[in-house]
């Protein structure tokens, strides 16, 4: 179901119906007339309330569970809070300092990433989430260095200057010459080339024997850009911490509606899915409940903003998930600034 503009809603519903997805949202109980009119905003009697209610029910914004007499948002309703009627409450100082704390840290994408995520989820209560960026770095060099026992330390240098190294078994016919054979036959193909080109283009040279190495320069070849290549592929798409923020008093009193999350949240492949559809977005994007095939069973919201390096372009997406009565006023702008944070830091 569609959200009805706003502008049907006379202004007394308005006001009633923010009210009631506000209590909802920090409550997390469905709200009614008496609780309303007690608050003494609306100036208006239980009677008046109930019979708004009543109208905002039949338009589907709201709904009354069997076992209470208060209404709550239905995910319709709060589509069109959402969109129209959420006041945007910015990080103050203090989150601010956290956020930029977090990042500020030297150390591996990887473990930036990981703290983002964390982050996340103490700021927002929910269970945070972040892609690791798709973008392959372009090559610079590579070299093999003998560490003695059969093994030698493989070093790949990026275009960027950034540098990891990783250690390969050779076995022990392999000698210092054959290593620098193999680290500058790998090195004269790498330039400009990302690791799956470079690895492509000299699987191919030596399948054709084009490569003018020996069988053992061959083999510690293979061998180098093999662990690079695994190690690439075991990398996790998605980082997500904090997921025993869901669960809460509230999700108690539905546990196979958390259970179901958690599952959910197991297929970290669906997630990055959903995660990556917000990757064009232009600004914060928010799924609501059924507005995502992946989460439609377990009722929660996903809310994600994609990260830019220096020259705009998108090299991943962070997010949180929770249930669909996260405060978005709070998390949508602070998932907004993570993002523009950690696009700082990945350059």
């Amino acid at each position: 179901m569609s959200s009805p503009p706003i502008s049907v809603l006379t202004d007394r519903a308005r006001e009633i119906f923010r009210l009631v997805v506000e209590c909802y949202i920090e409550t997390g109980q469905p709200v009614g007339s008496k609780t309303l009119a007690s608050d003494g905003a609306l100036n208006l009697s239980s009677a008046s309330i109930r019979s708004v209610l009543a109208e905002l029910e039949q338009g589907g914004l709201l709904a009354a569970p069997h076992t209470s007499a208060g209404r709550l948002p239905t995910e319709t309703g709060l589509r069109l809070f959402v969109d129209g009627m959420m006041r945007v409450a910015e990080p103050n100082a203090q989150e601010r300092a956290q956020i930029e704390k977090s990042l500020s840290e030297s150390g591996p994408i990887e473990q930036a990433l990981e703290k983002t995520s964390s982050m996340l989820s103490d700021l927002t209560g929910a269970a945070g989430m972040v892609m690791v960026p798709t973008r392959e770095e372009r090559l610079a060099q590579f070299s093999m260095v003998p560490l003695g026992q059969g093994r030698a330390l493989a070093v790949l240098v990026s275009e960027d200057g950034s540098v990891e190294n990783r250690v390969v078994e050779i076995g022990s016919a392999a000698v210092p010459s054959t290593l620098e054979q193999a680290s500058n036959y790998v090195t004269s193909r790498l330039a400009g080339r990302t690791l799956a080109e470079a690895s492509g283009l000299i699987a191919k040279e030596i399948k054709a024997g084009q490569s003018q190495l020996d069988s053992a320069s061959s083999d510690l070849v293979e061998r180098g850009l093999a662990v690079w290549s695994e190690d690439a592929a075991k990398r996790p798409v998605l980082i997500v911490r904090g997921q025993a923020n869901l669960l809460d008093d509230e999700a108690m009193t539905d546990i196979e509606r958390v259970r179901s999350l958690i599952d959910d949240l197991e297929n970290k492949q669906s997630v990055a899915e959903i995660l990556d559809s917000a990757r064009d977005a232009e600004a914060t994007r928010i799924f609501i409940g059924s507005e995502n095939r992946l989460f439609a069973l377990s009722g929660s919201s996903v809310i994600a903003s994609p990260y830019r390096d220096r020259e705009g372009r998108v090299v991943g997406v962070l997010g949180v998930i929770g249930p669909t009565r996260l405060n978005y006023a709070r998390v949508v702008p602070m998932v907004d600034l993570t993002a523009r944070s950690l696009g700082k830091l990945i350059g």
